[in-house]
């Protein structure tokens, strides 16, 4: 009929299969998008809806820091015996090696002997003159009182003679200068009976007091000198390595021994910035390391660096390749010294119920 709007027919496939008029089909994709952007929609603002993940812990990755030290002498001669073998654990203090002492220990007994004769010096101005030196003085100046007395008198008599001619001039003026010589001598005896009851000046004093202490320093230096001869052990560790052995020649620029420094152990590791408001030094922590499987050795947090750096190549991925992080001394309780230097580890810090702790609340004190 003319006038009516031709409407799309239905077209009929094989098996009784009434296919849907092209205009039809073209709406399908349209209604299964505009669905999927609103299933996603409502997903995204429920996720927006949930309340964050409350953060429970922090894990971290780094090592048990390695820390030595190379001991040398502080002297240079042959060494004599060394009396630890790589492997042995030494304490504080402990002795380790020696060197031959002979050339040392001789100037440290002439240092001593020197010490003692300043010594005696002084001691010798302290006390004065001895009794028995004031009485000989005493006695030589009456001696020569009495030598005086009488050359005075000899030239009195001389001197009368000769006034009266009866006695030559020349012995009158022998008598006058043996008089001069005997009030001299007088004097002289008065001068050192004076000194003897005096004593030493003072300035003598000074000097041997300031030979003394130079003496006692010199001693000093020498048993310095002498104690350098041993070495000790500066901290509890392990021998690492012997680099010289028995005969031969050390000095301070040679190193012996290389002791591991096991007291305090402490893992290295890195804290994201992020994190750096939950984490605080004092706060419990436990260390596990591949060696022991299913183990937590207690710990500590003991230090966080006041300054940023980016992720160690040690540590980094690709996702935290380019995160500023905070360096983190993590101390573990080693007592068996089963956590060894340089062994990767994993750091776990609780976050609830984890206050700081003081160093005596501290596992391990």
């Amino acid at each position: 009929m003319s006038g009516q709007t031709a409407q799309p027919r239905e077209s009929h496939l094989p098996g009784g299969i009434v296919a849907a008029p092209p205009a039809r089909r073209r709406l399908w994709p349209a209604l299964v998008v505009g669905l999927l952007v609103l299933l996603g929609g409502a997903g995204v603002a429920w996720r927006l809806a949930q309340p964050p993940a409350v953060l429970t812990e922090v894990r971290a990755f780094g090592s048990i820091d390695v820390r030595q030290s190379q001991l040398a002498f502080n002297a240079s001669d042959r060494i004599s015996r060394i009396l630890v073998q790589e492997g042995d654990r030494v304490r504080k203090g402990q002795l380790l090696a020696e060197l031959d002492p002979t050339r040392l220990q001789a100037s440290a007994d002439k240092a001593a002997a020197d010490v003692a004769a300043a010594r005696n010096t002084l001691a010798r101005l302290h006390n004065g003159s001895r009794p028995e030196e004031i009485a000989q003085a005493r006695a030589a100046l009456d001696a020569a009182q009495a030598t005086e007395a009488n050359a005075r008198v000899t030239y009195d008599r001389f001197t009368r003679l000769a006034t009266a001619n009866a006695e030559s001039l020349l012995n009158r003026d022998n008598a006058a200068q043996a008089l001069k010589v005997a009030t001299a001598n007088r004097e002289s005896a008065a001068q050192a009976l004076a000194l003897a009851v005096e004593g030493p000046r003072w300035e003598d004093v000074k000097v041997a007091e300031a030979q003394l202490q130079a003496a006692e320093a010199a001693l000093v230096l020498a048993r310095r000198y002498l104690a350098d001869t041993q070495l000790h052990a500066p901290a509890d560790g392990v021998i690492e390595d012997r680099i010289l052995e028995p005969g031969d020649m050390a000095s301070p620029d040679r190193p012996v021994l290389t002791l591991d420094l096991t007291d305090p152990v402490y893992a290295r590791a890195y804290l994201p910035e992020r994190l750096l408001g939950q984490v605080h030094p004092g706060m419990k922590a436990f260390i596990e390391s591949d060696a022991f499987p299913g183990e937590r050795f207690p710990a500590w947090v003991g230090f966080i660096a006041t300054t940023a750096e980016f992720t160690p190549k040690t540590v980094e991925t690709t996702e935290v390749r380019t995160e500023l992080v905070y360096r983190m001394h993590v101390y573990a309780c080693n007592a068996e010294g089963r956590l060894r230097l340089g062994a990767p580890v994993t750091v776990e810090i609780p976050l609830a119920d984890n206050p700081p702790q003081t160093r005596g609340e501290r596992p391990c004190g």
